[in-house]
């Protein structure tokens, strides 16, 4: 688990990557191991590859992105978040785990109210499908 002052740097480097759509940067600050868990898939997903573009997807999908309330334990983060999706508010948890690097090893990302969830997927799960069919 990362320390309190990794999980600090931390912050400050994901609440830019997050504003600024920064994916190259989200990429190298996920764990190679990564998994996230995520509406509305009940198995996590695994890997850095996987788990970036998700979560690249999610970040260009939901409209006026913005963090609220944090919490900090260590190296465990929940980060509340708004947004919206096709005209649907959303409100969401980020619980982030991170490892001993600083990098991300865990999320679990919770949203509410379904109708939003459910745009949400609607939007990203097709996109989701055809780079899963691509060849590695």
């Amino acid at each position: 688990m990362g320390s309190p002052e990794l999980a600090s740097a931390f912050l400050s480097d994901w609440h830019r990557i997050v504003a600024e759509q920064d994916l190259e940067a989200l990429r190298e600050i996920l764990a190679e191991d990564v998994s996230i868990g995520a509406p509305p898939y009940w198995q996590r997903l695994e890997g850095r590859k996987l788990v970036h573009h998700l979560l690249g997807l999610i970040i260009q999908t939901i409209e006026g992105f913005s963090y609220h309330r944090e919490w900090q334990q260590g190296g465990e983060l929940a980060l509340e978040f708004t947004g919206r999706v096709e005209g649907l508010d959303l409100q969401g948890i980020d619980l982030i785990s991170l490892d001993t690097e600083g990098s991300i090893a865990r999320l679990d990302v919770l949203i509410r109210p379904v109708n939003a969830v459910n745009a949400l997927m609607g939007i990203i799960t097709p996109q989701l499908a055809t780079f899963l069919a691509e060849p590695d």
